[in-house]
């Protein structure tokens, strides 16, 4: 057996094949893949093999659309049939709403490349004559898509990793990990049957390893415990049951009928494909378990759960109704397997938090489906640097520290349950809420507050009466919520308004080596002492890592502010970096200060009218005037008993201060804003108002337009590049050029949608482009949207089209910052 290894692969499933082919593909020559069992034993031997490219996340359609394709190739390559039957994927739509759905996702598949086609319930029912669609809307079909064997895809994956020269051992178990400053030194040990069991024997083993990528599935809880981080990948139970032949499905098929696709009755919260003349049913039904919240027990193999038939009467008895000619049928063979799952049902693929070449590649609820493109983006990661896509959505630190055993169970289950639901982009889940909450929360809630989460904090998205149904408001179009939003988004633009943005990410970087640092890692000039600047802090392949807002409040004392949705995400690459440049620029301290410090964003032409009610100054006449507190500065102020670090900008581009604030005193705060706003007509904003009016400012957005797919020079940022400079990942971001260019577009769409950020964008009937945010502009009074381009038609009075509900609708590139380009309004002296 091998000691020493550039890679080592933990988990011998479809998932951690697929990494060991994918490195040695990638020109890594000293690969080892270990397995506690035998290949295929954990969720992938009892898995159905599905392949359903539908997916609204951007990277993950990429990811499925990749493995579709390759599987294709494997035969060619390993001699091995992977199995897969190319009988395409029919998802039916029971009402409207769903078919909004549908044709939401369209056009972010289009961005993708993944093929389909519209169909109606009589085109349906002419192609497959036992499916009942008299009740049906339509559907969305993928004719490329279909069903895999999981364990012959796996071990063509595997042969093809032989054949590329990695070392696949079986039977050894990893028992410790220890990271020697430079490498991994991983214990195994041998496990040997015993009575039916898989017992660890006396025989152990140390590898070393330059990278160790986990992929272990169901056993990622003991994977976590090893490493001593925290990781949510916990398994849910996943029923699904296999009929007898049914008669009536054999005889269609003898008379020359073709394979039925995999059938998706969303609203029905099921699948069905064929299966040697008879059905497999997979629901996803109310009240699955999570199971293993503190590691597999040791007995537990290749094993299954109790069946619970009455939990999944109600899918079984839809599916008789969706196939009538399966009413008869028996049942012939039944599963019920564990299969893992994340908060938000997305996987965990990348580094892991607080520790150095540590890949996770965990919480698989759809492995199969992402096994074969996870393999080929994270080998990107791992050997050039970043992947061609930006993988940030499924970063293993979008989940902080704050993330707990019991939030995980209570988010997975019903990640499960919401497999099938409508997947509104309004979408707010209800799962272990409140958790995070600011001191003002309740307040706001009594306001009418409606809740999001971000980062388990709880935002307000934006205020409605009392008795106002967020849920019964959301939809692909104008919700129930628009309304609202517009009257918050013209208060700002009109009078002033208040946004909690407590949940901001907030960094301290200070001490000797800290200006050095700072200067170095990130792309713009460091602000002089009591200013700020925007910067951006870049990936070793040039693109960009993440948006600061920097504050310099002494020499080598900073405050940095990023988006709060990254906290651990920020925190994990500030600290990582400042401890590889210590030993040249000296000691670097970061202190994490999200908790300490509240934020309220005030902003609007009255915004000074009602400051200067409340700030105590020698002259509060002239505190806040741009002579005493410019635009881009920030100065600690009083505002009745309450000290105030107040940066002067708005994220709305209006006139405005940001109010950090000691989180204790919170609501002393908000009630005297609040007493102080009521004579110019303070109104309370939330966050999607917020994002609209961003957007008429053309501000990018952390996980939108920037992101680690494009450099801050296709993001079309060159006044905060300062190339006078060396920063980390300049050469790179040079090398990349221009491949395309971010710009704001005003859109004609339709009377009652906006798009959402995730819609495909055409030129002469050809895609040339796709939007990352989208929205309405009261300024306007049209929808907004925000994208990429070539560079030659990112150009102000560019015509285009855009992709909305299933049509092409008139968009025009507008200049940067269509709203006030001058910046007139946000400097307004007073």
């Amino acid at each position: 057996m091998k000691t020493h290894v550039k890679a080592l692969v933990v988990g011998g499933g479809a998932v951690g094949t697929s990494i060991a082919y994918h490195l040695a593909r990638a020109g890594w020559d000293d690969v080892m893949l270990l397995e506690r069992d035998e290949l295929t034993s954990g969720s992938t031997w009892h898995a159905a093999g599905l392949l359903p490219l539908f997916n609204m996340s951007f990277a993950t359609t990429h990811i499925h659309q990749y493995s579709v394709e390759f599987y294709k190739t494997l035969e060619a390559e390993t001699g091995l049939n992977a199995g897969f039957s190319i009988v395409g994927n029919l998802r039916m739509a029971q009402t409207k709403a769903r078919m909004d759905e549908y044709m939401l996702y369209a056009t972010t598949a289009e961005t993708c490349g993944v093929p389909y086609e519209w169909m109606t319930p009589a085109q349906m029912k002419d192609r497959w004559p036992l499916l009942r669609t008299d009740d049906l809307e339509g559907a969305i079909f993928h004719p490329t898509d279909g069903y895999i064997n999981p364990a012959d895809v796996t071990m063509a994956m595997a042969k093809g990793a032989r054949q590329r020269g990695v070392v696949i051992e079986r039977k050894w178990q990893v028992d410790a990990y220890e990271w020697t400053g430079s490498e991994w030194r991983v214990t195994l040990t041998k496990m040997v049957e015993k009575g039916g069991n898989l017992v660890a024997s006396d025989e152990q083993q140390v590898i070393t390893a330059e990278h160790v990528v986990t992929a272990t599935g169901n056993h990622a809880q003991r994977t976590a415990n090893l490493l001593g981080i925290k990781i949510p990948a916990i398994p849910v139970e996943h029923q699904f049951i296999v009929t007898e032949p049914d008669p009536a499905l054999v005889e269609y098929r003898k008379n020359g009928g073709a394979e039925h696709p995999v059938l998706r009755d969303a609203d029905a919260k099921w699948y069905v494909r064929e299966e040697r003349g008879g059905w497999i049913l997979g629901p996803y039904e109310r009240g699955a378990p999570a199971r293993f919240q503190y590691g597999v027990p040791d007995s537990f193999r290749a094993d299954l759960f109790p069946l619970d038939l009455e939990r999944i009467e109600e899918e079984y008895m839809s599916m008789i109704h969706r196939l009538p000619t399966s009413e008869t049928v028996g049942l012939k063979d039944d599963f019920n397997g564990p299969i893992c799952y994340t908060p938000d049902g997305n996987p965990l693929v990348g580094p892991a938090p607080g520790l150095r070449n540590m890949w996770l590649a965990e919480g698989f609820s759809f492995g199969i489906t992402a096994a074969g493109g996870t393999g080929y983006y994270l080998a990107q990661m791992m050997v050039e640097g970043e992947a061609e896509i930006d993988m940030a959505s499924l970063d293993p630190k979008r989940y902080g520290s704050w993330m707990t055993t019991d939030y995980a169970v209570a988010k997975n289950e019903e990640a499960y349950e919401h497999v099938f639901i409508l997947h509104h982009p309004d979408e707010e889940r209800e799962a272990a809420r409140p958790l995070r909450t600011s001191p003002a929360y309740d307040r706001q809630a009594a306001r009418g507050a409606q809740f999001g989460q971000v980062n388990g904090w709880e935002r307000p998205n934006y205020y409605a009466p009392a008795g106002f149904d967020d849920h019964a408001a959301r939809s692909f179009r104008r919700g129930g919520w628009w309304q609202y939003a517009v009257d918050e988004a013209k208060a700002i633009r009109e009078g002033v308004g208040l946004i909690d943005a407590t949940a901001f990410t907030k960094h301290v970087v200070k001490g000797p080596g800290a200006t050095a640092f700072l200067d170095w890692f990130t792309c713009n000039k460091l602000p002089k002492v009591g200013r700020i600047n925007l910067t951006y802090a870049l990936t070793a392949a040039g693109t960009t890592r993440t948006e600061y807002t920097i504050v310099r409040r002494g020499e080598d004392d900073y405050y940095l502010v990023s988006a709060g949705a990254w906290t651990a995400y920020d925190g994990d690459f500030l600290r990582k970096a400042a401890e590889d440049k210590a030993g040249e620029f000296g000691y670097i301290e970061i202190q994490d200060v999200t908790t300490q410090y509240g934020v309220f964003a005030i902003a609007g032409p009255k915004t000074r009218e009602v400051l200067n009610a409340v700030i105590r100054d020698a002259d509060p006449a002239t505190a806040l005037s741009n002579k005493r507190f410019p635009w881009l500065s920030a100065r600690r102020i009083e505002l009745g008993m309450c000290p105030v670090d107040a940066i002067r900008v708005a994220y709305t581009g209006e006139l405005g201060w940001e109010l950090h604030h000691p989180i204790e005193m919170q609501n002393y705060l908000f009630d005297l804003l609040m007493r102080a706003g009521e004579a110019h007509g303070l109104k309370l904003v939330g966050a999607r108002a917020q994002n609209w009016l961003r957007q008429e400012k053309s501000y990018r957005a952390f996980g939108t337009e920037l992101g680690r797919d494009a450099t801050p020079q296709e993001a079309d940022l060159p006044r905060f590049i300062d190339l006078g400079k060396e920063f980390h990942g300049k050469e790179a971001m040079l090398e990349k050029g221009i491949r395309s260019t971010c710009c704001t577009l005003l859109i004609d769409g339709p009377q009652d949608a906006d798009p959402w950020g995730r819609e495909a964008l055409y030129l002469n009937g050809e895609k040339v482009g796709r939007l990352t945010s989208g929205g309405y502009s009261v300024a306007f009074g049209k929808s907004i949207g925000m994208g990429y381009l070539p560079p030659e038609l990112a150009v102000e009075g560019t015509k285009v089209e855009v992709k909305m509900l299933n049509q092409l609708w008139p968009a025009m590139v507008t200049c940067d910052s269509p709203y006030d380009p001058k910046n007139e309004t946000i400097r307004k002296d007073g």
